[in-house]
């Protein structure tokens, strides 16, 4: 797994390492899954895939949801036609649950949902607003309080969900789902100084500029999807959306984007250094093939598995 913080270069760095270990790559982006949204979520080009198979990316329709559950069947599914080819699988992406989702084996059916609360709590949420379910939150499960925003009305709803649908908390029902994984993986962090991510990211939003990003979200704008919509959620569409309005300035939507993607990025960080037996890859004093070097050695001296790096557990 090659994974980092937007606009650390793990697209650059997961196509070079596909070339030395036969590899084929499984996106884990949460946004590059949908048709259209190309420029934004820096899909990367036919030139910059270097002819190296790329899968789950921009099969899905922005009118469609999609899941952490449904990514990590597809992906799994991606996995094992690529083993099957004698192939190696690289998974690169910065999402976070979807990176997770595979290395812990997460059971989804332990997290089932029930359509009638969500609505409850969803009409609850508009009626009465966060605090109530917060609130309510903290008396159920004091622990997932702790670590979820009042504001982030998505995850106060799902915990709640859980709770009170299977009847055991949030943070606990996390812990059941979490399952022996398939698969050896090898996770492998971009990191740099936040000095020089933050000039990158400042640099790709000028450029995606210049690509075309205000014509490529105002297609997705005159969409009219619902504002719940997962496509939504990324940065670089939504905040053309209040420009398109006249809620605000070109400019101020331009530095809204940069401000946006870098405390994204930040929040990256924090959830990836998390992630267990992750690799740090010091990128301010690495080029890419001296990286490229050291993830070789590990493979070579056999801790990434088998011949084809993807060791299946027995």
């Amino acid at each position: 797994m090659i994974t980092g913080p937007t606009a650390s270069g793990k697209t650059v760095l997961a196509v070079e390492l596909a070339k030395h270990i036969d590899g084929e790559i499984v996106s884990a982006d949460s946004m590059q899954i949908y048709k259209g949204m190309d420029i934004g979520t820096a899909k990367p080009t036919f030139a910059e895939t270097s002819g190296i198979p790329h899968h789950m990316i921009g099969f899905l329709d922005p009118r469609e949801n999609y899941s952490v559950a449904d990514f990590k069947i597809d992906a799994e599914k991606c996995i094992k036609k690529i083993l099957s080819r004698k192939k190696t699988p690289i998974i690169a992406g910065g999402t976070g649950l979807y990176i997770n989702s595979l290395v812990y084996n997460i059971d989804f059916k332990e997290t089932s949902e029930s359509g009638e609360i969500r609505e409850r709590l969803e009409h609850k949420a508009k009626e009465m607003g966060n605090g109530v379910l917060y609130e309510e939150l903290k008396r159920l499960d004091p622990d997932a309080a702790l670590k979820i925003h009042v504001n982030n009305t998505k995850r106060l709803i799902r915990a709640l969900e859980v709770c009170l649908t299977h009847d055991v908390n949030f943070t606990q029902k996390g812990k059941d789902a979490v399952k022996e994984p398939e698969y050896d993986y090898q996770v492998y962090m971009l990191n740099m100084s936040r000095l020089r991510l933050y000039h990158r990211i400042n640099n790709r939003v000028d450029f995606m500029m210049e690509e075309g990003l205000e014509e490529e979200a105002f297609r997705l704008y005159k969409m009219n999807l619902p504002k719940d919509s997962t496509c939504l959620q990324g940065i670089g569409y939504k905040e053309f959306f209040c420009y398109f309005k006249g809620l605000c300035t070109y400019p101020e939507t331009i530095d809204l984007i940069k401000r946006e993607t870098r405390r994204y990025a930040k929040r990256q960080i924090t959830w990836m250094k998390n992630i267990r037996d992750i690799n740090l890859l010091d990128m301010d004093q690495l080029t890419v093939l001296q990286a490229i070097q050291g993830i070789l050695t590990d493979y070579g001296s056999g801790k990434m598995g088998n011949e084809v790096g993807c060791k299946a557990k027995t």
